[in-house]
C-alpha cells in the first residue's frame, strides 16, 4: 500500500523518535521519496560493508474479511503473546528488529570496522522500485557490500523432509514471468461451429503446456544443497539415496515433487491463472487467450522458458505465446561455502530449537533482494521466525501475526550478525 505517503512519513517520524541513537549515528537518506537508506561508516574504508534489508509497505486486507481477524487488522493488538496486524510478519517485524539491534549495539558503544547499511524499501509488494533505486545508488557510489540479507526464509518447525525444525536460509529466489497464450480461429455464429474453434485451440494449448513440465532435478541447485544439509538427520535408506543421487535421483525427485511445494523447489512451475475471450453466448470468438504465470527456477531463464513453451504448442496452428508485462530473471545461487554464509548460518543456529539443522533453500516468491544481485557479493534471505507450515497462510492472508518471542529472537539475531560481521 503506497498510495498514502503521509502514513509513510508518520512511520519515518516514529522511527526517528523510537531509535534516537541509530538516527544520530547513521546517515539517513530518502530515496525515491519514501525508501530509507541508512549508512554507518566503518573504521576501515577498505572493508566491504554489510547490508540488511526490510520493507515498509504491506499488502491490503481483503474487503469483507476484517471480521475474520482475531483483532482489527491494523491495530497491532497484543493477544496471547502475538502481535496481530497486517505487516507484523511481512515485513515490519524485521524492520523494527533490525533497528532494535542497532540501537542496542550503539548503546553499548559499538563502533564497527566494517560499515553497516540498512535499506528499507517502500514498495516491495508492488514493484520494488524503491529497492531498485537504492541498489542503483550503491552501484553508482561503487559500494559493493560483502553480503545482503533480506526476508524470505524462516525456521520451519515441521519441515517435511525431517519432520522437525529446520532453519532455512534462502540462497536464491525464483524469477517471475507471465505469458499471454493467444489462440485464433475463424469466428461466426455459434449455430455453425468450425471443427476447431479458438476455444478448442486454447484448451489444447494449455493442456500441451501443462503436459510438458520443465526439467527438474535434485543433483544441482539449492535442492541438492538442501538434501546434503538434511541428509545426516534422516534414516539409513534416505541417507544412502541422497549420497548416491546419481543412482537414486529419479526416485528422490518423484517423492519430492509429489507435493506442490516440493515440486516448486525442483523446477520452473506453470500456472494458468486467467482465461478470457468471447463477447456473447451465440458468437464464436475469433480470439481467446490465457495468462499463464511461471516462477522460473535458477537453471532456466526468461528466454529459455519462452522457447520451452513455444515448442510445446508448435503443432497447434493459430497459437502464439508472448510475455505479459515485464519478467524478472531468477537470481543466481549465492555461495554456501564462504565466510558470509557461515556467519549467517552461525547466527541462525544460535536462535533455533536446540539441535535443529541450518540448510540452504530456494525462495519461491520474490523479494526486494533481487535488486541487489550484482551489487552485493552474495544475497541471502532469512529471519529467525519460528513457524509451522500451517502458519504461513496468514502472511498476506487473514490473521497475520508475529510472536513477541520471535521479535526478541530477530533483534538478538541481527545484533549478533552485525556485531560479528562488522567487527
Amino acid at each position: 500500500m503506497v498510495d498514502d505517503p503521509e502514513s509513510f512519513r508518520g512511520l519515518h517520524a516514529f522511527l526517528a523518535r523510537a531509535y534516537p541513537r541509530t538516527h544520530a549515528a547513521f546517515t539517513r537518506e530518502y530515496v525515491n521519496d519514501l525508501s530509507l537508506l541508512y549508512t554507518l561508516p566503518g573504521s576501515d574504508p577498505s572493508a566491504a560493508p554489510i547490508l540488511l534489508l526490510a520493507h515498509q509497505d504491506v499488502v491490503p486486507v481483503e474487503a469483507g474479511t476484517e471480521g475474520d481477524w482475531e483483532a482489527e487488522p491494523f491495530s497491532g493488538a497484543l493477544i496471547d503473546g502475538m502481535v496481530y496486524g497486517r505487516g507484523a510478519a511481512d515485513d515490519k517485524g524485521s524492520l523494527i528488529a533490525i533497528l532494535e539491534a542497532t540501537e542496542a549495539l550503539l548503546a553499548q558503544g559499538f563502533t564497527p570496522r566494517r560499515g553497516v547499511i540498512l535499506a528499507f524499501g517502500h514498495d516491495e509488494e508492488v514493484s520494488g522500485a524503491g529497492a531498485a533505486a537504492m541498489a542503483a545508488l550503491l552501484r553508482e557510489r561503487n559500494i559493493r557490500p560483502w553480503f545482503a540479507l533480506d526476508e524470505g526464509m524462516a525456521v520451519v518447525l515441521d519441515e517435511p523432509t525431517t519432520g522437525g525444525p529446520v532453519a532455512l536460509i534462502g540462497v536464491a529466489e525464483k524469477g517471475y514471468m507471465s505469458v499471454r497464450v493467444a489462440a485464433r480461429a475463424e469466428g461466426g455464429h455459434s449455430s455453425m461451429p468450425q471443427a476447431e474453434t479458438a476455444a478448442d485451440k486454447l484448451a489444447r494449448a494449455i493442456i500441451a503446456i501443462r503436459a510438458r513440465p520443465f526439467r527438474g532435478g535434485v543433483q544441482d541447485g539449492p535442492a541438492g544443497a538442501l538434501l546434503d544439509a538434511l541428509g545426516p538427520r534422516l534414516g539409513f535408506m534416505q541417507r544412502m539415496a541422497i549420497a548416491n543421487r546419481w543412482l537414486f535421483g529419479g526416485l528422490i525427485e518423484e517423492q519430492v515433487s509429489a507435493s506442490p511445494a516440493g515440486d516448486a523447489i525442483l523446477r520452473t512451475t506453470i500456472a494458468p491463472t486467467i482465461l478470457a475471450g468471447g463477447a456473447k453466448d451465440n458468437i464464436l470468438p475469433q480470439e481467446m487467450h490465457a495468462i499463464i504465470n511461471l516462477r522460473l527456477h535458477p537453471r532456466d531463464s526468461v528466454a529459455s522458458a519462452l522457447a520451452h513453451l513455444r515448442a510445446s504448442v508448435a503443432d497447434i496452428d493459430g497459437v502464439t505465446i508472448e510475455p505479459e508485462g515485464a519478467p524478472n530473471e531468477p537470481s543466481p545461487v549465492s555461495s554456501t561455502q564462504g565466510e558470509a554464509y557461515a556467519l549467517i548460518a552461525s547466527a541462525a543456529a544460535a536462535h533455533v530449537p536446540e539441535g535443529a539443522p541450518v540448510a540452504p533453500m530456494l525462495v519461491l516468491a520474490a523479494t526486494d533482494s533481487r535488486h541487489y544481485v550484482g551489487v552485493a557479493e552474495n544475497v541471502y534471505r532469512f529471519q529467525p521466525v519460528w513457524a509451522r507450515r500451517a502458519d504461513l497462510s496468514r502472511v498476506h492472508g487473514t490473521g497475520e501475526r508475529l510472536a513477541v518471542a520471535d521479535m526478541g529472537r530477530m533483534a538478538r539475531f541481527y545484533a549478533q550478525l552485525i556485531a560479528a560481521g562488522a567487527r
